[in-house]
C-alpha cells in the first residue's frame, strides 16, 4: 500500500513549517528532560526541589502529545489495524479510506468545539452554544480568568493579561488560560491536518490515514543487506 511520501519535493514554506513543528516538539521534550533531571539532582544531592517542576513537566507533556497528534496526521504516522482493509479490492480500500477520513473530520470538528468551550471561560471569553455544532455564543458564563496553576510562578512577560482578562488584579501564579491555550490551538491544527490528509486521499496522493507497512519493508531490506556499501 503506497502511502503519502514525506520525501517528495517540498516548497520552502512547507519545509519551514516542517522544521518548526519538529523543533517545537523536540524543544518540549528537551525541557521535560532537563527539568526532571534538575529535580532529581536537587533532591538527591541537595535535599531540595523545584516545587513547580512536576506541574510544568505535566503541562509540557500534554502540549507534546496534542501537537504530536496533528503532526502524526501530517506525516501519516498514526498506527492502525488494516487487516480487513487489505483483503478488499482497491476500490473498496479507497471507499473505506474516504469514509474513515470523513469520520475523523467530524470527530476533529467536535474536538475543536469542545476544546474552545473548555478554554474560553479561562480567557474571559464565551463558549459556543449547541450540543454538537456551534450555533452562537452563550451569555453570562462564569468567568474563570482568575484561576491559576497550583505551583507555576507568574512570568512578567504575561503580566499584560492582568489588565486584559483579570480586571487589573495581579496573578500570584501563572493563570490557567496560558497552559490551557494548547487545547483550541492543537485541535484546530488537528482539524487542519485531517482536512489536508482527506484532500490527499480524494486526489489519490494518499491511500489511508494510518501508517502502512513501509517501516516493515525497510527493516526487511536492511535484513537482506540491500543497504550495505
Amino acid at each position: 500500500m503506497t502511502q503519502y511520501q514525506d520525501n517528495l519535493p517540498k516548497s520552502a514554506l512547507a519545509a519551514f513549517f516542517d522544521g518548526l513543528e519538529e523543533n517545537i516538539i523536540a524543544l518540549i521534550l528537551g525541557l521535560m528532560t532537563l527539568i526532571t533531571f534538575a529535580n532529581v539532582v536537587l533532591r538527591y544531592l541537595f535535599n531540595q526541589s523545584l516545587i513547580w517542576g512536576l506541574e510544568v513537566v505535566l503541562i509540557l507533556f500534554a502540549w507534546m502529545v496534542l501537537l504530536g497528534i496533528s503532526y502524526g496526521f501530517k506525516k501519516t504516522s498514526h498506527l492502525g489495524v488494516d487487516a480487513v482493509i487489505n483483503i478488499l479490492p482497491t476500490r473498496g480500500q479507497r471507499v473505506l479510506a474516504i469514509i474513515s477520513a470523513v469520520v475523523c473530520l467530524i470527530y476533529a470538528a467536535l474536538l475543536l468545539k469542545g476544546a474552545w468551550d473548555y478554554w474560553a471561560p479561562f480567557a474571559a471569553l464565551q463558549p459556543t452554544e449547541g450540543r454538537w455544532f456551534p450555533t452562537g455564543f452563550t451569555e453570562n458564563t462564569r468567568d474563570r480568568a482568575f484561576y491559576v496553576t497550583d505551583q507555576v510562578p507568574m512570568l512578567d512577560m504575561f503580566r499584560w493579561l492582568e489588565g486584559l482578562i483579570n480586571y487589573g488584579d495581579s496573578y500570584d501564579k501563572l493563570p490557567r488560560v496560558i497552559p490551557y491555550a494548547i487545547l483550541p490551538f492543537s485541535t484546530a491544527l488537528i482539524l487542519l491536518r485531517v482536512v489536508q490528509a482527506t484532500v490527499r486521499i480524494v486526489t489519490g496522493k494518499q491511500n489511508s490515514l494510518i501508517v502502512s507497512h513501509e517501516a516493515e519493508d525497510e527493516v526487511e531490506r536492511v535484513a537482506h543487506g540491500e543497504y550495505e556499501e
